[in-house]
């Protein structure tokens, strides 16, 4: 449903998009996440025709964005970061604004009544946005990007401003609209994005350095062997019985301390859930569990590495680390980090690459027609001489 190909945005020296190609399937769910300056705006305002490209094409439903802007805007409903709203009108006038100036040709009462009781704005429905909170202001702004039925809904920062309920509610609006829209996600919440999104794309410094399918991602984040364990008990003993259980491969104690409970790091082997055993020996020999908790890593964790992967400075910076145990789970993030890097060059590469055969094919099939007509118009010139 949307093709990037090999896009760019150059502002004089500075390149804000560096060739970055991508494409998101009908009825697909893409969070879109970069940090501050990475140039996930200026992307976003190429892609609804904001902005022109340096290079490069934009297609939604097939229609280029820079040949034919009218009409691919009208496949896209968009939500920017600040809902472009005007202040005194009513909500009932600013929706009925929007659906003429998007041209809209289904029914205009019904439309409008249906998106309002989708996004639960009907019982504001004739008061003035300027009396609105901002929760509610955004409602709307989510609103008008649904007017139309827009094959297409790009939203930025959708729940910024709402409170736990209502970030509940959009986001379960988002997954509906997912079932039937071409939906982009673009949002600093990332276990939003977890929660919502079939397939994650992560841009830095202008270039794509993630595309990965959300599922893979969260395996990756609830595959666990890390625990932090609070037990009750003499610690040289407690740790010699960790050290030596097993299933346990390292196990170190840290410097929280309960009373006469200490908080110990464990790491279990690949493959094995080390929570019963370690229940039981703890059972035989009296020594009460406190607590148990599972060190995984968590969607920031990844993105941060992924991040840090493609910004050699900002990793540096964090390069010491206390314990054994950071140490160990910073180069696992790295290394996960590293092959989800290295999967989406790979992908970008075979692409291009394919791009280029694709090319290859269809001037060399255009070759051997120009020749043949060539050849026939050489025929002619002789059958003139003859």
């Amino acid at each position: 449903m949307i093709k990037i190909s090999h896009l760019v945005k150059n502002y004089g020296n500075f390149t804000a998009v560096d060739d970055i190609s991508f494409e998101v399937a009908k009825g697909e769910v893409l969070g879109f996440l970069g940090p501050n300056g990475a140039g996930k705006s200026t992307t976003m305002n190429m892609l609804t025709g904001y902005l022109s490209s340096t290079s490069g094409s934009i297609k939604i439903g097939g229609v280029d964005v820079l040949d034919d802007p009218l009409n691919a805007k009208r496949l896209i409903g968009y939500l920017p970061e600040q809902p472009p709203l005007y202040p005194d009108m009513t909500v009932e006038e600013y929706l009925s604004f929007a659906y003429d100036l998007k041209n809209c040709k289904l029914n205009k009462e019904k439309h409008l009544r249906e998106i309002c009781e989708v996004v639960k704005i009907t019982d504001v429905y004739h008061r003035m946005l300027k009396n609105l909170s901002k929760g509610y202001k955004q409602r709307v702004g989510i609103a008008q990007a649904l007017v139309g039925n827009p094959p297409v809904i790009i939203f930025d920062e959708p729940t910024i401003g709402l409170d736990p309920k209502q970030i509940i509610e959009i986001r379960n609006l988002i997954r509906t609209l997912g079932k039937e829209h071409t939906v982009i996600l673009s949002t600093h919440i990332l276990q939003e994005v977890q929660a919502v999104c079939d397939r994650i794309v992560i841009i830095n410094k202008g270039k794509i350095v993630a595309n990965e399918l959300t599922e893979n991602i969260s395996r990756a984040v609830e595959n666990t062997r890390r625990f932090n364990v609070k037990i009750s008990g003499p610690q040289r003993d407690v740790l010699a019985l960790l050290r030596n259980l097993p299933g346990i491969c390292y196990a170190e104690v840290l410097a929280a301390r309960d009373g006469d409970a200490y908080t110990y790091m464990i790491e279990s082997e690949v493959g094995i859930d080390i929570r019963k055993k370690l229940f039981w020996a703890l059972a035989e020999r009296k020594w009460p569990l406190i607590g148990l908790e599972a060190l995984g890593m968590s969607i920031e964790d990844i993105f941060i590495a992924v991040v840090d992967k493609t910004a050699p400075e900002a990793a540096a910076a964090k390069a010491k680390k206390k314990t054994r145990y950071e140490g160990v789970r910073a180069a696992e993030e790295k290394e996960l980090a590293s092959d989800i890097v290295e999967k989406t060059v790979k992908d970008q590469e075979n692409a291009s690459f394919e791009e280029e055969s694709t090319d290859s094919a269809y001037y060399e099939d255009h070759s051997i027609k120009e020749d043949t007509f060539a050849s026939e118009g050489e025929k002619n010139e002789d059958r003139k001489e003859d």
